[in-house]
């Protein structure tokens, strides 16, 4: 099948509290899987590759039985222990090659064993010299009063104590809406915040977008909230200050993970004038705010669990 023809593979990619399934998607080509095991957690990599060195060996192994000629080798096993030597160009000198095939096939698996080491080395040095972030999140986001005006806020905290530096970050809404025509429509709209841009990520950030008359959010509720399937979507991308390389993470909240009179704990105490303690253990707690005359919404303790 050619590049790009559809064909019946299925995509699932997980989101808050939903997935998405794609049907019909371009079969897995050469660089898409290199893509995979770059993306892939080590456990999951490191098994792919002893799989691979495997399979290969236990292949050329039964390749060594059928054409024989290969002094030393009484079974199987030994034929497979003679590939593992010769893709790792080892050779103990109990088993050799005295056939004129034999010794082809023993050319075909050291070209084999060149190209796989190339592949298995690039691939490792890949992994190692990419920056993983460790960023995180809130598990949920909040609108509470600030200063009189419904305020959206997430929180984003580097895990690391490396230093982030150039922090962007962009918030977005997707809203689920039908014309009159009866057409579905996912609509993206952008939702400014008061500080897009840090020029140096912390433990824990707050991030806030003041829901005013200019805000897309000025008109909902909860109830339209839920009605319209709102979805939240946050993208950062700044600079390792360590290894110099641009390093991303997102994070989406569904509708039920937007918590309404509610707002981010304080993470911040002063025991003494000079001593400042920031506790992560509270980075994602919660706690109910107090319903204003502009804001008539607090939640419950019970329902912050």
């Amino acid at each position: 099948m050619a590049r790009g023809t559809p064909s019946e593979r299925r995509e699932i990619t997980r989101f808050d509290d939903y997935q998405v399934e794609v049907v019909g998607a371009p079969r897995m080509a050469l660089d898409d899987v290199i893509h995979v095991l770059l993306a892939a957690r080590w456990a999951p990599f490191l098994a792919s590759i002893c799989a691979v060195y495997l399979t290969l060996n236990a292949v050329f192994a039964a390749v060594y039985r059928v054409v024989g000629g290969v002094e030393g080798v009484r079974g199987f096993f030994d034929a497979f222990y003679f590939s593992v030597q010769t893709m790792g160009t080892i050779g103990y000198g109990t088993m050799s090659p005295t056939t004129h095939a034999a010794n082809a096939v023993v050319v075909v698996e050291s070209m084999t064993g060149l190209v796989v080491t190339a592949l298995a080395t690039g691939l490792v040095f890949m992994r190692f010299s990419r920056a993983r972030t460790k960023i995180r999140f809130s598990h949920r986001a909040a609108i509470t009063p600030i200063d009189g005006l419904p305020t959206l806020t997430v929180r984003v905290g580097n895990e690391r104590r490396a230093n982030i530096v150039e922090a962007n970050v962009r918030l977005t809404l997707t809203r689920t809406t039908k014309t009159k025509e009866g057409t579905t429509l996912y609509l993206a709209e952008y939702l400014p915040l008061v500080h897009e841009r840090t020029p140096l990520l912390n433990r824990a950030t707050t991030l806030r977008h003041v829901i005013d008359e200019k805000s897309p959010l000025a008109k909902d509720t909860p109830k339209s909230f839920a009605d319209g399937e709102i979805e939240l979507a946050i993208s950062l991308s700044a600079t390792d200050e360590t290894t110099l390389q641009p390093v991303h993470a997102r994070k989406t909240w569904s509708a039920r993970n937007v918590i309404w009179g509610a707002r981010l704990a304080d993470l911040m105490s002063e025991p003494t004038p000079d001593r400042i303690v920031i506790d992560l253990g509270k980075f994602h707690d919660l706690v109910p705010s107090e319903a204003t005359d502009t804001f008539p919404y607090s939640c419950k303790e019970e329902d912050l669990a």
